[in-house]
């Protein structure tokens, strides 16, 4: 079996390369080899590659930038979708598409499930609905939160560095999410890849956190592990005090059960996974 991976130097791209099952031999591609917002290369690359599944790790994830730039958001995040979808269709072959929990508006105050309905806040958000429509009612969707690994732009390294160079690190504790290991999050994609059910699915790992409590979890963690010598003040702070230009979901927990029920398998705690990856961060030096 074949399956074809886009943006393979991104976090989860190279997740789910490490956990590609013994069954299948990859076709890897970066935003070098591959143009996503170039519709006619997608459908070359699906017409010479023949792949049994396309699984779309690529992204525009520039939250902020997203804001001036809502072209290129949309080309990469809500058209490229859509051209997989094309170039697969009439074919029983299967497009997996990563999608994120900023489509919700996080005005809830629950967990939000799979059939929810859609009110993104901010372009990036917007492109992902989008996005999602266009990869149609045959592709496989998951939507996660907060996605993390070690050697990635992430949350977490950002954190350990600046708890090294300031005595001080305010973060904001009014968003309520949950942190999402990419490796666990690649597994479940070639998890759903292989049960082959069409549908929108959500994956993160167990329990929430603010982005507080996920700071303050880091450097307890990061210390205890030798890498950050000591944990400067975290202040927690109000979104309103921290502006952007893109506006957050303050609550945008996902409803798992429906992912767990049909693969049956364990739902690890986010503190859990992010120990595990804070030790494969001090084995990259």
């Amino acid at each position: 079996m074949k399956a074809l991976i886009t943006g393979i130097s991104g976090q989860l791209g190279k997740a789910l390369l490490s956990t590609r099952p013994e069954n299948w031999t990859c076709v890897v591609l970066d935003r070098h080899a591959l143009d996503l917002s170039d519709p006619d290369a997608i459908a070359r690359v699906v017409d010479a590659e023949q792949p049994d599944l396309v699984l779309n790790a690529a992204a525009y994830t520039a939250v902020d930038r997203a804001e001036s730039e809502p072209d290129l958001a949309h080309a990469i995040n809500a058209a490229a979708p859509g051209d997989f979808a094309k170039a697969l269709a009439g074919s029983d072959k299967r497009l997996v598409h990563v999608s994120t929990d900023f489509v919700f508006d996080g005005a809830k105050g629950r967990s939000y499930r799979p059939d929810d309905a859609k009110n993104p806040q901010s372009v990036y958000g917007a492109s992902k609905a989008a996005g999602e429509d266009a990869a149609g009612s045959q592709a496989i969707i998951v939507r996660t939160s907060w996605v993390y690994a070690a050697g990635g732009a992430n949350f977490v390294r950002t954190m350990l560095r600046l708890m090294r160079e300031r005595d001080e690190v305010r973060v904001v504790a009014d968003q309520i999410g949950s942190p999402t290991w990419a490796t666990g999050l690649a597994q479940t994609l070639w998890d759903l890849a292989e049960s082959d059910q069409p549908g929108i699915y959500h994956h993160r790992d167990a329990g929430v956190a603010s982005w507080y409590d996920f700071a303050v979890a880091i450097a307890e963690e990061g210390q205890a592990l030798g890498l950050i010598e000591r944990i400067p003040d975290i202040i927690p702070i109000a979104t309103a005090d921290y502006p952007t230009p893109a506006k957050r979901p303050s609550f945008s927990v996902l409803d798992v059960s429906a992912t767990r029920a049909l693969l049956g398998d364990a739902h690890v705690h986010w503190r859990t996974n992010l120990k595990t990856m804070l030790i494969e961060e001090m084995a990259l030096g």
